[in-house]
């Protein structure tokens, strides 16, 4: 019979990564996650490939299979496992249901042995919420590596209040994982549609010894955008090796250390 395999389309924060969270966390077998990149359109950028997604579903969900890496065939026998495909689409689909799918994308995931079984689009299909389900005619997208830096937090707080209030920009969409002196990773997340930011510390911690590893990077969508300003007000914000190591001695020295992961 083999997996159940879902593909989930919708507009740049409608909740689509919300709403596989919560199906992948209720699903009792074996769970897998791809996410696609998409198309762009006309005066509708699509963002770079960014891996803000899968880093923050595997810190809630540990057991999740990445399927950008692994191979698919052994989840995809199983009866029991789920499989949930992101896609960035603007546009809602013309035809209702698997015929609606692009052919690229068909194509696209064709080459990963997967193929959908079922197929829902933010506001189109009534079984996901639109709350937060926005139009969109024009949109810029730029996104900002961060990974190894570490930033100073009240900085970057005034940096996120800044930026979603309009001073680089009309933001629509802005998401991050950033990295704080005391080895969290800080999930950043706001849609303009919403009163106010979702700022959440994940699952795992980094040690207090140098400069963590992991994912770490900044989406930001809207019209006019100011890259430029945005990328060195960053560089503003964020902690040399000297006054990370001032901020990390005494957590070496008085911290239990947790369970780490770089």
């Amino acid at each position: 019979m083999g997996s159940n395999t879902w593909l989930i389309s919708g507009s740049p924060g409608c909740g689509k990564t919300n709403w596989i969270l919560n199906n992948l966390k209720s699903h009792k077998g074996r769970c897998g996650f791809l996410r696609l990149s998409g198309y762009g359109d006309i005066d509708l950028q699509k963002v770079a490939s960014t891996d803000i997604d899968y880093a923050f579903l595997k810190d809630q969900i540990p057991q999740l299979i990445d399927l950008s890496s692994s191979s698919t065939d052994s989840i995809s026998r199983q009866d029991d496992s789920l499989i949930l495909i992101e896609l960035p689409q603007f546009r809602i689909p013309k035809v209702l249901g698997l015929a609606g799918i692009d052919p690229r994308v068909i194509k696209q995931l064709a080459t990963l042995n997967l193929e959908p079984d079922k197929y829902l689009h933010f506001g189109r299909d009534r079984e996901l919420p639109i709350n937060d389900t926005l139009n969109f005619n024009q949109i810029e997208s730029c996104r900002f590596k961060l990974q190894r830096n570490v930033w100073d937090p009240p900085s970057l707080n005034t940096f996120w209040f800044e930026l979603v209030n309009g001073a680089y920009g009309d933001v629509y969409r802005a998401k991050a994982l950033m990295n704080i002196p005391d080895g969290r990773s800080m999930f950043f997340n706001w849609i303009v549609s919403q009163k106010g930011s979702q700022f959440l510390p994940l699952n795992t911690v980094s040690p207090p010894s140098g400069r963590p590893t992991r994912i770490s990077e900044l989406v930001v969508q809207g019209k006019n955008l100011d890259s430029v300003r945005i990328e060195s007000t960053i560089q503003l914000c964020l902690l040399n090796d000297s006054v990370l190591e001032l901020h990390q001695a005494p957590l070496r020295d008085t911290q239990m250390q947790p369970s780490y992961s770089t």
